[in-house]
């Protein structure tokens, strides 16, 4: 290793116990941002963040926002003339439904053949919190860094995160002044194949809702009399897609794509993707898509249609011949590079409006989105990433692109006008938004010690 960083590496390995022990404390918090019943949590969350960032040596600050707070913190005694990181992670997580898909109790972290499990092990806690445990070895260790430091750590990163975005929209020119923005919330490209991510989907988010008569009704006596609401948003999510070709309907949908460069179909090839593993992992009897492009391509590159929830009628045990009133239902659309939430949004509401029965009410309610993101990937600090990475794995790290969406990342890039990194620790098969959501323990130490290489990396550049 060109820089040393052996001293706060046997740090590390001395407080891997108290590490793991510390992230499992940070775990049993539910700070379930989307849901207004946990706004309580999700405050405990922060403060109990605070108390690890300032008992590691970092001034810190808790920002009020018209939502969840903002975590902050910062170490700038290296002086103006070192470079300074913003490293962003969020503390909020998703709900866990379904509760009765988990092993143990979600926010009951179980360790299981060396994987932390419970909602949060991987999105973001544990990624996040292998910054927070290299920062305090490298202080313990040193009494200093070897760069200036400044943390952002949100709560609303599963629900929109409107609170952050109009904060580094407003301050973050002058606050989070720095030389490049570090984000662990991606993941490697396998196991023990680190990555730097250069591309993430953007996202529209809708509500579709489908009011019908003033109350459920006898479906035979009113059947064939009475629009159905639901038999109108079985129609309305019918039409958003060809079950074909994978391609979605909405016209005008596809009109500002940017198209994939030859380059980076060659290069996404030569990463020789295993189709077939995953569909075994899965257990699904064929993988689907839109034509034309591979599992890579669709999941990394081009824009996509899912339904995220549906309700209707009676769902009880037995049968109720109900003509339910009323019918509704999540759908997000992925976006790609030049789509823009606030287009999509448009196209959505027309194409409903055009398909939609005459019998029912229409309401399409946008909640959140975000812009897609491509960064670069290249130059002296992305060098210096890839090259911290490969210290640690003993693999070369490669440059990929991911289907998630992080909607500050867009706006870190407009802002702060630096580089992004995008140095993900989790596993695709880590179960993000899933039951049993999990977190390899090796990815979280080795994701503190590759966070010690950069900063030893950047510091001695």
């Amino acid at each position: 290793m060109s820089v040393g960083s052996e001293d706060v590496f046997a740090r590390l390995e001395r407080g891997r116990d108290r590490a793991v022990a510390e992230l499992c404390e940070f775990l049993r918090i539910p700070s379930i941002s989307t849901d207004p019943d946990y706004a309580a949590e999700v405050e405990r969350a922060a403060d109990w963040l605070l108390g690890r960032l300032a008992a590691a040596g970092l001034a810190t600050e808790k920002i009020a926002t018209e939502g969840h707070p903002l975590v902050y913190a910062e170490w700038t005694g290296a002086g103006p003339e070192r470079p300074t990181v913003l490293i962003y992670g969020h503390y909020d997580v998703q709900p866990p439904d379904p509760l009765d898909e988990w092993r143990n109790p979600p926010f009951e972290p179980t360790i299981e053949e060396g994987r932390v499990v419970a909602r949060g092990a991987t999105d973001d806690k544990g990624q996040s919190y292998a910054h927070v445990t290299a920062l305090a070895a490298m202080l313990a260790e040193r009494g200093e860094l070897p760069v200036n430091v400044k943390l952002l750590i949100e709560g609303e990163e599963e629900s929109g995160g409107e609170s952050i975005e109009r904060f580094v929209r407003e301050d973050g020119a002058s606050k989070l002044a720095c030389d490049c923005v570090l984000v662990s919330d991606t993941s490697m490209w396998a196991p023990g194949v680190p990555a730097l991510t250069y591309g993430l989907k953007g996202l529209a988010y809708f509500e579709i809702r489908v009011q019908g008569p003033n109350r459920d009704l006898h479906s035979g006596v009113f059947g064939g009399g009475v629009e159905n609401p639901g038999n109108a948003l079985a129609g309305i999510v019918a039409s958003l897609r060809d079950p074909a070709t994978g391609r979605i309907l909405v016209d005008g949908f596809y009109d500002d794509v940017r198209p994939l460069a030859d380059w980076e179909r060659a290069e996404f090839a030569a990463l020789g993707w295993d189709e077939e593993e995953v569909r075994r992992d899965l257990a699904v009897p064929a993988l689907a898509g839109e034509q034309g492009y591979s599992y890579v391509e669709r999941t990394w590159a081009r824009p996509t249609c899912d339904v995220n929830g549906l309700w209707c009628g009676y769902q009880g045990k037995g049968a109720k011949t109900v003509l339910p009133a009323a019918a509704g239902c999540k759908v997000s659309f992925r976006l790609v590079a030049d789509q823009t939430p606030a287009k999509i949004a448009e196209l959505v509401r027309a194409h409903v409006a055009r398909v939609a029965p005459p019998g029912v009410k229409v309401t399409v309610e946008a909640l959140h989105g975000a812009e897609a993101v491509t960064v670069d990937a290249t130059g002296p600090i992305a060098e210096a990433a890839l090259a911290a990475m490969a210290d640690v794995w003993g693999q070369k790290a490669l440059r990929i692109r991911t289907g998630g969406s992080i909607p500050i990342v867009g706006t870190f890039a407009d802002v702060l006008a630096v580089p992004v990194l995008l140095m993900g620790f989790g596993l695709e098969d880590d179960g993000l938004h899933s039951p049993n959501e999990k977190f390899d323990l090796v990815n979280f130490h080795d994701g503190a010690r590759a966070v010690v290489r950069f900063l030893d990396r950047l510091g001695a550049a």
